[in-house]
C-alpha cells in the first residue's frame, strides 16, 4: 500500500470535498480517500499494483479541480 498528498486546487465547500472524495474512492484500488478544504489536499492510500498517481490526479481533474 501506498500513501500520497495531493494539493487540490479549487476547493471551496464540502459539497467540493465530497466530489473529490467520490471521485477519489471510484478509481480501482484506492483505500482510503481523505480531503482536506482547508488545507486544499487530498491523502489517498492506493493499492500500487492497481492504479498509480497520475490515475488519481486524472481522477480529480475529471472532477473539476486542479491538481499539483
Amino acid at each position: 500500500m501506498t500513501t500520497a498528498t495531493i494539493i487540490v486546487k479549487g476547493m471551496t465547500c464540502s459539497g467540493c470535498v465530497n466530489s473529490v472524495t467520490k471521485a477519489l474512492k471510484s478509481v480501482d484500488g484506492v483505500l482510503e480517500a481523505n480531503v482536506d478544504l482547508q488545507g486544499q489536499k487530498a491523502t489517498v492510500t492506493f493499492d500500487e499494483t492497481k492504479t498509480h498517481l497520475a490515475k488519481l490526479k486524472e481522477a480529480i481533474e475529471g472532477a473539476g479541480y486542479d491538481t499539483e
